[in-house]
């Protein structure tokens, strides 16, 4: 399984994350690499993000991550971003009044709105979309080996990528508005919830990516 690089460019969920993967695979060596050079050689790369889109690609760029990760993407090692992690491989946000990303993915990534539903109560859904969701599966893939579809994962974001007309779709939620839960595309699979805090489900997602050889 080797050395999976967990990328700390300032903004990640870095020590929970790497504390579940040294839970369900203690023989990886997991490094939380500040640089591009403490990544070489990782057999797997680990994508976080925690925080507003504008700081997450300044310090990703800044650290050097984005021909990293294109490199890694064109030698098929196998990558796996997370909530933010996932947003900044989209083609733009709406946040900070717009923000290009690194554009991987041809999506952009939308702010929930006030337009809202208005749940039974006779309020409004809350934002940020915060808690435990249900993801249905829209595509087989090794990442999802063992985990039942429409389990629930653990979610925290105020900006969302649409499951509609979506290419890239692997699973797909529901919060007044569908939206993408995962996506992947050859040896990039990327989450919008966290599977570090997802309890057993999310921890057999972070043991799929271990293991996982790149391929769909």
């Amino acid at each position: 399984m080797g050395k999976v690089a967990v990328l700390d460019y300032g903004m990640g969920n870095l020590h929970s994350v790497a504390s579940a993967l040294n839970k369900v695979a203690p023989e990886v060596e997991v490094v939380l690499a500040q640089t591009p050079q403490q990544a070489e050689g990782a057999e797997r790369i680990l994508v976080p993000g925690v925080g507003a889109i504008r700081d997450c690609m300044a310090g990703f760029v800044e650290a050097g991550f984005a021909p990293l990760l294109k490199d890694a993407i064109a030698a098929d090692i196998p990558i796996l971003g997370i909530c933010v992690g996932m947003q900044i491989m989209m083609r733009y946000s709406e946040e900070n009044n717009g923000v290009d990303c690194l554009g991987i993915f041809p999506q952009p990534v939308k702010f929930f709105g006030s337009d809202l539903p208005v749940v039974q109560d006779g309020e409004r859904l809350k934002v940020p979309h915060m808690g435990w969701n249900t993801v249905q599966q829209t595509r087989k893939h090794p990442l999802w080996a063992g985990i039942a579809d429409r389990s629930r994962f653990y979610f925290v974001h105020s900006y969302y990528v649409p499951a509609g007309d979506n290419t890239v779709l692997a699973g797909h939620t529901e919060y007044g508005v569908p939206l993408a839960a995962a996506v992947a595309q050859e040896n990039i699979f990327a989450t919008q919830f966290h599977p570090e805090k997802s309890a057993d489900t999310g921890l057999q997602l972070l043991k799929n990516f271990v293991s996982w050889n790149g391929r769909a």
